[in-house]
């Protein structure tokens, strides 16, 4: 069966009071089902969760829009995209839901189709959102075409559908040590080797650690979006009696790896550590690493690193 979905956005009061209205069943419905949930009790106040997406959809720039979605013209559905134009194109997809009586038979597919093509038309580059634990939403938008790309700041998975234009790199050293962009790509990394997102007292250590340049953060950009990042901490070698640098946190989103932006991010780390006057700049890595490093001019082994964990 062939769906030919329209979107129309909400716009009057009364349009939008439906908005919310389906949007708080979806929540006690699809989201938080159990009504003992502490996390609902947020979403359905409209002092606080309504109050703040509000304040994002009536800004002047990268506002957040009220959209349904209508077959024949009947509502079945709804999602709740924002658009940052200001930054790199990115379309978030912070809400999305067909009603239970229309799901089945390809409708959240055509659906889907239907709010991308509209996010390209108000000028979306590639689209991007949180899937949170649920196996079936993880499922059905890898269905669509997204695929998984770490974490953001709060240490929520994401997805997203890449950009098909290429966009130049740029590496930088980081200026802020508050950046939320550092910290979801820290979760991005933390998320692929297995461990916990950073709490707000590690972040608070990782931005006094960068403040007191006892590290180094390098970024590498799209544009304004932060894909990739490494650090070189300062340390004190016997052997050469001199500063010597560890380069950590060595990572970049899935979504952009194989353009050379490693390469990119080693050569900044490398040039530090000759301007600086740094002895040398070792990695400690997994085995199945061992062929990248060395490709990226790492290539003296320094025998077998041990840890003690405490």
């Amino acid at each position: 069966m062939e769906h030919k979905i329209a979107i129309r956005e909400a716009i009057t009061q009364t349009d939008t009071a439906l908005f919310w209205e389906e949007l708080h069943a979806y929540h006690k419905r699809d989201i938080f089902p159990d009504p003992e949930d502490d996390e609902l009790e947020y979403f359905l106040d409209d002092a606080q969760y309504r109050a703040q997406i509000q304040t994002v959809h009536d800004r002047p720039r990268d506002r957040c829009f009220y959209l349904f979605f209508q077959r024949n013209g009947q509502d079945i559905g709804f999602a709740l995209p924002v658009i940052f134009t200001s930054e790199d194109g990115k379309c978030f997809i912070m809400e999305f839901c067909v009603y239970p009586q229309f799901r089945g038979g390809g409708v959240g597919t055509a659906c889907a189709a239907a709010v991308l093509n509209w996010a390209k038309e108000n000028g979306a580059q590639y689209a991007e959102l949180n899937y949170g634990s649920d196996v079936r939403r993880l499922r059905f938008w890898k269905r669509v075409g997204f695929i998984e790309n770490g974490a953001d700041e709060w240490g929520e998975p994401l997805m997203i559908l890449p950009p098909k234009e290429e966009f130049p790199i740029t590496i930088e050293a980081l200026a802020d040590p508050t950046d939320w962009q550092l910290k979801k790509l820290e979760n991005g990394f933390l998320k692929e080797i297995g461990e916990s997102p950073l709490t707000e007292e590690k972040q608070e250590l990782l931005a006094q650690a960068i403040r007191e340049e006892q590290i180094t953060f390098f970024v590498a950009r799209r544009g304004y979006r932060a894909v990739g990042m490494c650090s070189v901490a300062k340390c004190f070698s016997t052997f050469g009696c001199s500063a010597a640098g560890v380069l950590d946190d060595f990572y970049i989103e899935p979504a952009f790896r194989g353009k050379g932006i490693a390469r990119k991010l080693a050569q900044a780390a490398q040039n530090l550590c000759r301007e600086n006057g740094m002895a040398s700049l070792t990695v400690c890595c997994a085995p199945c690493d061992e062929e990248m490093y060395r490709s990226l001019g790492f290539d003296r082994r320094l025998g077998t690193t041990f840890a003690y964990s405490g």
